[in-house]
């Protein structure tokens, strides 16, 4: 019994830790780098870029960082990127890619039904 209240216990707390908020302003490289969308070169221009000075808010960050525009933006926050604390609140939602491929496949379908079918001759 104790062992399976220990492994839900680790799970949480790895659960927790895994959507923990990053800050531009703070977060080190291996910390960006664990954003799903930021890879090395992206943590490396927001490392860069905060060298001169800290980002005052997100359109600070897009303005100074090549590669973040207001998708890019909105995608990284969904991640758990902040900028002084603050998620960023841009017009722009990201779609879940499984609602998009949902869709995709829905239209397939309905295209393949509505096909008239051609009878073979034997």
């Amino acid at each position: 019994m104790f062992k399976k209240f220990a492994a839900a216990l680790a799970a949480m707390v790895f659960a927790i830790a895994s959507f923990a908020a990053v800050d531009a302003n703070k977060g080190t490289a291996a910390e960006l780098d664990g954003l799903k969308g930021i890879g090395p070169a992206m943590s490396k221009r927001i490392i860069d870029a905060r060298t001169t000075s800290q980002f005052k808010d997100w359109p600070d960050l897009m303005s100074r960082v090549k590669g973040v525009k207001a998708k890019t933006a909105s995608k990284l926050s969904n991640q758990g990127l902040t900028v002084n604390g603050e998620a960023f609140k841009g017009a722009v939602d990201a779609v879940p890619a499984k609602s998009a491929k949902s869709a995709t496949v829905a239209k397939a379908d309905v295209k393949e039904d509505a096909k008239p079918k051609v009878a073979v001759k034997q």
